[in-house]
């Protein structure tokens, strides 16, 4: 069933009208007509896509957000391209790259209920990635230079505006706008006003995590360190399956903090390894097979050392350590010691090969 009181056409056509009022006046006729037309384009691509999903659900509000967030995003990547000195051949493809990876986030978030700030940095995170992705790949197959690469990779109309307003005095500097007007209407009545149509930028959102004993709930402790892990996870598929697993509040906790710069620098080390280690014990199987891994890794470094060279490398080694390699000679794992120090100790005697 189409979405009741979606006129999608006629919301493009607003926001299109919109963006032509904000294109740099530096400009030529040509590049401000892609800048338009790219926004036209895919406004009218996924607006069409929601208004005959049978699936998804989605009302007109959810409607319009998504479709707003892809024409805004269109608007500041076809700026940055134009000033990249990318040449127009490799345009399209890369936002058509870009557009197609806000659509998918963005339902998919907006499936899981997701709170819409945090759906905003998800889908800022993943627009500027595939930007920085495309840009590498041309480099990769020699279709532009280092400096054409690095230039490009610097271009960022969105902060640009940012960094406008807040000379103008429109937004202090820690303010954050909203991506898209909560009153904008399916008929596309939506405020012309700069900073409606600006995507948020990613804060510097600290964490109350320290080693000070003041600390946050156990719970957002291991939160935290999940988001950790899942920032270093490249398969967005396997991440989404995993956020599946939480409660909707706590995905939407660690999608937050997966995003906040330098969160590995934030959070005390002595914490997320308590927490790391809690985590592993709780996955018995996985847990069971590095166990096993390691007494075999540990087993094959004494065989090729031989054990009276593992015993003089070991003698100044705390008991703990010593326990656990004579234990694994003898296939049984030292319960005292957790896996990801097994894993150190067991590459700190291969150094020794």
């Amino acid at each position: 069933m189409a979405i009741e009181g979606f006129d999608y056409n006629a919301f493009a056509q607003n926001l299109a009208g919109q963006a032509a009022e904000l294109v740099p006046q530096d400009f030529n006729n040509d590049q401000k007509a892609y800048v338009t037309n790219t926004l036209l384009n895919f406004s009218v691509l996924a607006g069409e896509a929601l208004y005959n999903d049978t699936e998804l659900g989605f009302n007109a509000d959810q409607a319009v957000l998504i479709t707003q967030i892809i024409a805004e995003w269109a608007f500041h990547k076809s700026v940055d391209l134009i000033r990249s000195g990318i040449p127009q051949q490799f345009w399209d493809p890369i936002m058509q790259k870009i557009a197609f990876t806000i659509f998918e986030i963005a339902k998919q978030t907006f499936k899981q209920g997701l709170p819409q700030d945090q759906i905003l940095q998800l889908i800022e995170h993943h627009v500027k990635k595939t930007y920085l992705e495309s840009i590498k790949e041309l480099k990769d197959k020699g279709f532009i230079d280092d400096g054409l690469m690095e230039q490009a990779s610097h271009q960022s109309n969105i902060d640009n505006m940012m960094q406008q307003m807040q000379d103008e005095g429109e937004v202090q500097p820690e303010q954050q706008p909203q991506s898209a007007p909560p009153a904008a209407q399916p008929q596309g009545n939506v405020p012309a006003a700069q900073q409606a149509n600006v995507p948020a930028v990613q804060g510097n959102s600290s964490v109350p995590v320290s080693s000070n004993g003041r600390y946050q709930p156990p719970k957002l402790l291991k939160l935290v360190t999940v988001a950790l892990l899942l920032k270093r996870i490249d398969d967005e598929e396997q991440v989404q399956s995993i956020l599946e697993c939480f409660e909707q509040e706590d995905a939407g906790t660690v999608i937050k903090y997966m995003y906040v710069n330098d969160l590995e620098d934030q959070v005390d080390p002595t914490v997320t390894m308590k927490f790391l280690d809690e985590i592993a014990e709780k996955l018995p199987e996985a847990t069971e097979i590095n166990k096993k891994k390691v007494i075999q890794r540990v087993k094959q470094t004494v065989e090729s050392i031989g054990r009276n060279r593992l015993e003089r490398k070991l003698q100044l080694e705390r008991q703990k350590v010593r326990q656990f390699v004579f234990n694994a000679l003898e296939d049984e794992y030292y319960k005292n010691i957790s896996p990801r120090i097994a894993n150190i100790i067991a590459t700190y005697i291969e150094s020794g090969v």
